[in-house]
């Protein structure tokens, strides 16, 4: 049976990732507005909410590069990075034009959220789900291999 984009595994650790993202996101902003009020407990579950989407559009994006080749995965996990990592910082700058916003609430939820997270995708990794990862090999070397398997066997 052919493996669908539905059934990666990058796709499973996104899945996996969604209620641990749901509990941080309700401890951080109870913990963020009893220590410095509504504006920090918003900016502290935005910035929840960001690191789980920058999570998830890396694991769905590698979803579908590992679909097409080795190649495509590492255009997407290089520049994939510095996208995300550009989009993070950009929504810090759009929302500290907010009187709300707290820019130390968010960046101290991100950072720590960030590492926490790759802690739990190298646990599900480690656990036997990134065993599973599968990159399809290169055209062409899939060529070559061919081609050497039908030269032996002659």
């Amino acid at each position: 049976m052919a493996e669908t984009l539905t059934e990666r595994p990058e796709r499973e650790m996104v899945r996996r990732a969604l209620v641990p993202a749901l509990l941080a996101l309700a401890l951080v902003t109870v913990l963020a507005g009893v220590i410095a009020g509504p504006g920090a407990a918003a900016s502290a579950a935005i910035g929840i909410v960001i690191v789980y989407l920058n999570f998830a559009a890396n694991g769905l994006s590698l979803a579908w590069a590992s679909t097409i080749s080795v190649v495509a995965v590492q255009a997407v996990a290089l520049g994939g990075f510095a996208v995300r990592l550009a989009v993070i910082v950009a929504a810090m700058f759009a929302l500290n034009t907010l009187g709300w916003f707290s820019p130390v609430a968010f960046g101290l939820t991100v950072v720590p959220a960030t590492m926490l997270l790759l802690a739990y995708e190298a646990r599900l990794a480690i656990r036997g789900l990134g065993g599973s990862l599968q990159i399809p090999p290169d055209p062409s070397a899939a060529r070559a291999g061919a081609n050497l398997a039908a030269r032996e066997a002659r």
